[in-house]
C-alpha cells in the first residue's frame, strides 16, 4: 500500500487510539482538521481505513462484495462434430452460475469473506441457486427476491472438446436491481474493502454503484462480461465515476476505448493507457490461450496462460478474477495475484464444473509450481 509519510503518521495515531477525534488528531499532527479529513479520505481510497469511523483495514477480514448476475447455468455438450441446423446427441447439466455469483463462490472457496448482491425470482430456480451458493460459504443476504420474475438463466452449447459454440443469457431479472434497490442494500457493503461489479448491471445502477463506492472509499473492480455490456460503463465514465480496476478481454477492451485493438501487447498497452488517463489504476486484459496483459500506470507485464487439458471453459474467467482478488486481499502485488489468477483458470478449464469445489490457495500454488516444472522440461 503506497502511503505518504503524513498518511503513515496519521495511521499510526489512529492505530494507537482509534476513538481519537479529528480535532485531536489535527492537534497532534500540528495541522488543521480540514487537512486531517483530506488525509482520512485518501486513506479510505487506498483501503487503509474502512469508513469514517476509523475502522482499520487490517483489523477485520477483508470482505469482498460482488454485485451482478446470479443465474442457473444449463450446459449442453455435443458428442462429435457440431453440425448447424440440426439436433445433435450430447449431454446436459445444470448448476448455479452467473458471473458475480461464480466470482463470489470462488472467493469463498479461496478463504475470502465474500457477499453477493444480486436479484433472482421468487421461484424454484432461485431457491436452489441461493441454497447452493450459501452452502459454498457466500453471504447471500443481499440478494433480492422478486415475485413474478424469472430467475436468470445462461444456456451454453459446448463443442466436444469443451469450447463454447453459442450461449444465450436470459437476464431480464437484473433490471429489478435499480439504483434505489442498490441503495437499499448498502448494509451488505458494510466492512467491504473491495466491490466487484459485473456488466450485467443496468447502466444507471452501475453509475450509482461507482458513486456509492467513491463516497465510502471502497475500490471497485469492473468485469465487463460481454462486448454489448461493456458499453454500459461509458455513461459512468462520462459522469466521472471510474473503477479502480477493469478486467476486460480484448473485444471488451475495444468496446471500452471505442476503437479496434489489435491482439498485440503494445496495442493493448496503448489502449490501457487511455483508461489509465481516465483514472483507472489497473487494467488486466485477458487473451484466452495467449495469456493476459497486466497494465498499471507506470508498468506493464505480459503473462502466459498455463498449459491445461481443456474439459470445459465455462467459468474460467470468473475463477481467474476471484483468484486475482484473493491474492490482492492477501497482500500480494498485482503481478503475483495475476499469476494465481492464471492458475485458477487452468484448474477450472480442466474441470467439468463451473466452480472447482476443492479450489484453494494451496492448489493455486501447487499448479504454479507444476507449471514451472513443465516450462523447464520444455525449454531444456
Amino acid at each position: 500500500m503506497d502511503l505518504t509519510p503524513r498518511e503513515r503518521e496519521l495511521l499510526d495515531l489512529i492505530r494507537a487510539a482509534p476513538l481519537t477525534t479529528p480535532g485531536e488528531l489535527a492537534r497532534r499532527l500540528g495541522t488543521t482538521r480540514a487537512a486531517v479529513n483530506v488525509h482520512v479520505s485518501n486513506l479510505m481510497k487506498k483501503g487503509a481505513l474502512l469508513g469514517r469511523g476509523y475502522m482499520l483495514a487490517d483489523a477485520l477480514p477483508q470482505k469482498v462484495v460482488v454485485v451482478g448476475g446470479a443465474n442457473m447455468d444449463l450446459k449442453a455438450r455435443v458428442r462429435g462434430e457440431a453440425v448447424p441446423g440440426t439436433s445433435m446427441p450430447g449431454v446436459t447439466s445444470q448448476s448455479p452460475g452467473g458471473v458475480a455469483r461464480n466470482v463470489a463462490e470462488n472467493l469463498a472457496r479461496l478463504g475470502v469473506s465474500a457477499a453477493l448482491v444480486s436479484v433472482v425470482g421468487l421461484d424454484s430456480l432461485g431457491d436452489a441457486l441461493l441454497r447452493e451458493t450459501a452452502a459454498a460459504g457466500v453471504d447471500v443476504s443481499g440478494v433480492l427476491r422478486v415475485p413474478g420474475a424469472a430467475t436468470g438463466s445462461y444456456t451454453a452449447v459446448l463443442s466436444a472438446d469443451g469450447e463454447l459454440l453459442l450461449a444465450v443469457a436470459a437476464m431480464d431479472v437484473m433490471e429489478h436491481l435499480t439504483p434505489a434497490a442498490l441503495r437499499g442494500l448498502r448494509a451488505s457493503w458494510r466492512g467491504a474493502a473491495w466491490v466487484v461489479a459485473d456488466g450485467n448491471l443496468p447502466a444507471d445502477t452501475l453509475t450509482a454503484l461507482l458513486g456509492l463506492a467513491a463516497e465510502t472509499g471502497v475500490r471497485v473492480v469492473y468485469e465487463p462480461v460481454s462486448v454489448p455490456k461493456a458499453a454500459r460503463l461509458r455513461s459512468a465514465l462520462a459522469a466521472g465515476h471510474v473503477p479502480y480496476a477493469l478486467t476486460p478481454n480484448l473485444a471488451e477492451l475495444a468496446a471500452l476505448v471505442g476503437r479496434e485493438v489489435a491482439d498485440d501487447p503494445q496495442a493493448i498497452r496503448e489502449a490501457a493507457l487511455e483508461l489509465h488517463a481516465g483514472g483507472a489504476e489497473l487494467v488486466w486484459v485477458r487473451r484466452g490461450e495467449r495469456g493476459s496483459v497486466l497494465s498499471l500506470p507506470a508498468e506493464v507485464h505480459e503473462l502466459p496462460a498455463l498449459p491445461a487439458d481443456v474439459v470445459d471453459v465455462t467459468g474460467a474467467g470468473d475463477a481467474m478474477l476471484a483468484a486475482f482478488l484473493a491474492g490482492l486481499v492477501a497482500g500480494q502485488s498485482p503481478l503475483e495475484a495475476a499469476r494465481e489468477g492464471h492458475a485458477a483458470a487452468a484448474l477450472t478449464v480442466e474441470s467439468p464444473l463451473t466452480v472447482v469445489p476443492d479450489l484453494s490457495r494451496s492448489a493455486l500454488q501447487a499448479r504454479l509450481s507444476l507449471s514451472r516444472l513443465y516450462s523447464q522440461e520444455v525449454t531444456s
